[in-house]
């Protein structure tokens, strides 16, 4: 099979995704829109964070669907992303606010402990808060997670480039990423836009996705002052004592060496590699990705 065949095969014989319950939820302040599955008696729940800075929890929604038979999902909106509440000052937003969010989150839950899974910027946050939590996070699974440092954000631009080709190839190349040190929610929106076929391994599947045009004050302001001041979360990751796993494509635009730094950063963390994927894993390989998080959650 193909790619695009796997996904669908796999999409075929997986049971439906469970419906959302969405509450709203009191937190530092703020009015976090929360959404999840049915619980699961005797396990414990999974929290899910996504990447993109800019988006809501939907890019993993029904992504990580298959997740929900063994597990209770709760899955949110970052704050001043989707339904979640703009934080007073927008524009001075950081990526430490979104994580020191996660600790809050589960309090407000009433939950003493939960697993945390982020992907790719969420990834970041899921470290970050992770290290802020000790004793609130058991498991963590960091999906395709950016880099503890930005080398690998100051080649992304090139790197994806070279992958693509024709009208793909021209549209991102029309956007000069300096511009992106400026927070406007737009431009952000339209390069994310641009640069999503670049993330996947395989193209024909690559084209049946495509992202939202999401536009967030917030998020928009996190990721350029990320691009635009840097950022080294290396002691963060060294305080992290959660069990860890990483899970990253072979392929994707953040290099390999990326997450075998960051395994070798957290104190007995595993990395499990999935060869012919790219960013998003649980498309391009379901049945690799969703077996090694089970077996390592279980």
């Amino acid at each position: 099979m193909n790619a695009k065949e796997r996904f669908l095969a796999f999409r075929r014989a997986a049971p439906r995704a469970p419906h959302l319950e969405h509450a709203t939820v009191r937190a530092r302040g703020l009015d976090f829109a929360v959404f999840s599955t049915p619980p699961v008696a005797g396990t414990t729940p999974l929290l899910c964070i996504n990447g993109g800075m800019v988006y809501s929890h939907i890019l993993l929604w029904p992504a990580l669907s298959s997740l929900a038979a063994r597990r209770q999902l709760i899955l949110y909106d970052l704050r001043g992303r989707g339904r979640s509440q703009v934080p007073p000052g927008a524009r001075a937003a950081r990526v430490e606010h979104d994580a020191l969010d996660v600790r809050a989150l589960r309090e407000a839950l009433g939950l003493p402990r939960w697993d945390v899974l982020g992907h790719s910027w969420g990834g970041a946050i899921a470290m970050l808060g992770a290290a802020e939590d000790p004793d609130g996070v058991r498991n963590l699974v960091l999906v395709d997670a950016v880099g503890l440092t930005p080398e690998w954000l100051d080649a992304l631009h090139d790197v994806a480039l070279a992958r693509l080709s024709g009208e793909a190839h021209d549209r991102l190349a029309a956007f000069d990423p300096r511009q992106l040190h400026d927070p406007e929610p737009a431009r952000q929106a339209e390069y994310n836009r641009a640069l999503y076929p670049a993330w996947f391994h395989d193209g024909e599947l690559g084209a049946m996705f495509s992202p939202p045009l999401a536009r967030s004050d917030t998020g928009a302001a996190v990721v350029a002052r990320l691009r635009r001041e840097g950022f080294d979360w290396r002691d963060n990751a060294a305080r992290i004592r959660a069990r860890t796993l990483l899970v990253h494509g072979t392929s994707d635009l953040i290099p390999v060496a990326q997450a075998e730094r960051t395994a070798a950063t957290i104190t007995d963390a595993r990395l499990h590699l999935i060869p012919d994927a790219g960013h998003m894993p649980f498309w391009e390989q379901p049945e690799q990705f969703f077996a090694a998080v089970e077996e390592f959650l279980t």
